[in-house]
């Protein structure tokens, strides 16, 4: 018995592309921060401090979470971009002063910034992939049929 294809060939294509076009972005996005003397990493933590929405900024943990990464590992990535100039720690002001919270220096702002606007106009590009490759599960859902479970 063949079995029953739920996406078509142009969906599949369409993912591979929106794939390929995300790796290259990547790619670009780290060539963008070795012009500016930046690992990726050390561009995404920026990027994570600067983007939070608490004016106090982030503590490790959020950082950590940005990233996907361990706290520890987080960590140590904040302890060398803070021995390059780039961030400050502050303790919280709050009751828990166990709590670290991450500011840009004028350096880190400076490089960010150099960085943010080249990287907003290749988004630009990027997001019509990422469209069409979402329409995909939504169209192969619709080609199978309604649900045996009853609509309330």
């Amino acid at each position: 018995m063949p079995r029953t294809r739920l996406l078509r060939d142009t969906e599949y294509a369409h993912l591979l592309a929106f794939r390929v076009r995300l790796r290259e972005f990547l790619f670009w996005s780290a060539e963008q921060a070795a012009s500016v003397d930046l690992t990726p990493t050390q561009h995404q933590l920026l990027l994570a401090i600067r983007g939070h929405p608490d004016e106090r900024g982030p503590s490790v943990g959020e950082v950590s979470d940005y990233l996907l990464t361990r706290h520890h590992s987080a960590g140590q990535l904040i302890a060398r971009a803070a021995h390059l100039g780039l961030v400050t720690r502050v303790r919280d002001d709050s009751d828990d002063r166990r709590v670290v919270r991450l500011k840009l220096t004028e350096l880190g702002e400076e490089k960010l910034d150099q960085l943010t606007t080249a990287h907003l106009e290749e988004l630009r590009e990027v997001v019509p992939l990422l469209a069409s490759a979402m329409e995909a599960p939504v169209n192969a859902a619709r080609r199978a049929g309604p649900s045996s479970t009853p609509r309330p």
